[in-house]
């Protein structure tokens, strides 16, 4: 079994490095969401503050690198390159799925060497929802967290890919319950994550009622998981399961609308997370409401380069917000979360019919 989720990673890392795995007729709805520009912001450019406080742990900016890789040796280099920038830049990151280095521990240097590399920065640990089912339990959970003395762990939710993908396990009856055990558990906060099909706030009341810390909504926008199984499909010229990546290719719910929706329905720390890709997506996400925000598919291929190339990534995306924020005038992330916002067009419309009230942020004052 093991070799099988090594061969898998090997493809996607592969896949995300060489296909067009971005959606293709949905957008993230950042583009509805305008954020009120100050001729006159009466702030100084230089004295703006982009730290943060998240799980009390302190960010010099509220960006992660997001779960990516772990488990084959290419990703040891991907998950070193990372944890070298986020440790320099105070910033924090997640890893994929730890599920190959449970089941065979000569493979949790690739996992651990996270922690090797970035001994104070923020990590976060991953496991799969469909795995509790199958029979992780607290001590996988403990498992994963101890593997790389990670500050947080996640438990990732992908039944889209898990419906597409050949070996694919949908069972996912029960999730929810295991979820709850495990966050009792454990002495690091859990999160919920989804991989790109986003949260709805009837979900998000559920995972909060289960007692987890957080959600990353990871909206559509950005990766699709169905389309990177199309990809794998295509290459073993495994017809059926190349159509329904292609059907389910866009499926899900926009970022921007999943960010909302889950905002305004539970009081747990948010990330923002799904097809943002610069600073001014990361700022207008901020002044939605999410604490954090993470990026994964921009940082894919810097990160097989080395640390510079990721660290220049991260610089850039942080000096978009930085001035973002100047031309909002907002000279804190709090001050950030102040500002008037504008939502229009199918972002607008969708939380509208979903009994949200767009309206609310335009009427904020900062």
């Amino acid at each position: 079994m093991s070799d099988q989720v090594e061969e898998r990673k090997n493809d996607h890392i592969q896949i995300c490095l060489e296909e067009n795995v971005q959606v293709r007729r949905k957008t993230t709805g950042f583009e509805d969401i305008f954020l009120l520009h100050k001729a006159l912001p009466e702030i100084e450019r230089e004295k703006i503050n982009l730290s943060t406080v998240v799980f009390n742990h302190k960010f010099s900016a509220p960006l992660i690198v997001g779960a990516m890789t772990g488990g084959v040796a290419k990703a040891t280099k991907i998950n070193a390159a990372i944890a070298e920038a986020v440790e320099e830049l105070g910033l924090g990151m997640g890893v994929g799925s730890q599920r190959a280095a449970i089941e065979d521990p000569k493979l949790e240097d690739t996992f651990a060497i996270a922690r090797k590399k970035a001994p104070t920065a923020f990590l976060i640990a991953n496991i799969g929802g469909s795995q509790l089912v199958r029979g992780y339990s607290i001590k996988e959970a403990k498992k994963a967290v101890e593997m790389m003395k990670a500050d947080a762990l996640a438990v990732h939710l992908n039944p889209l890919q898990e419906a597409i993908q050949p070996e694919g396990e949908t069972n996912y009856l029960g999730v929810l319950s295991k979820i709850g055990e495990i966050t009792q558990a454990l002495e690091v906060p859990v999160i919920v994550k989804e991989t790109g099909a986003g949260v709805a706030a009837e979900e998000a009341k559920m995972i909060e009622e289960a007692g987890v810390a957080g959600i990353d909504v990871a909206g559509v926008g950005g990766t699709s998981w169905a389309a990177v199984e199309y990809h794998r499909a295509k290459r073993v010229q495994n017809e059926f399961r190349r159509r329904l990546g292609e059907t389910f290719w866009d499926w899900g719910i926009p970022t921007a609308a999943s960010l909302v929706e889950v905002i305004q329905s539970v009081n747990l720390t948010v990330i923002a997370s799904g097809g943002i890709r610069c600073g001014t997506d990361a700022a207008k996400a901020l002044a939605l409401g999410a604490d954090l925000v993470s990026m994964a598919l921009p940082i894919l291929r810097p990160a097989t380069k080395d640390s510079e190339e990721v660290k220049k990534t991260l610089q850039f995306v942080t000096k978009e917000l930085e001035t973002t924020m100047f031309l909002v005038g907002a000279e804190s992330i709090e001050k950030l979360k102040e500002v008037p916002v504008v939502l229009t067009g199918k972002t607008a419309e969708w939380l509208r019919m979903r009994d949200f009230k767009p309206e609310l942020y335009a009427r904020r004052r900062a």
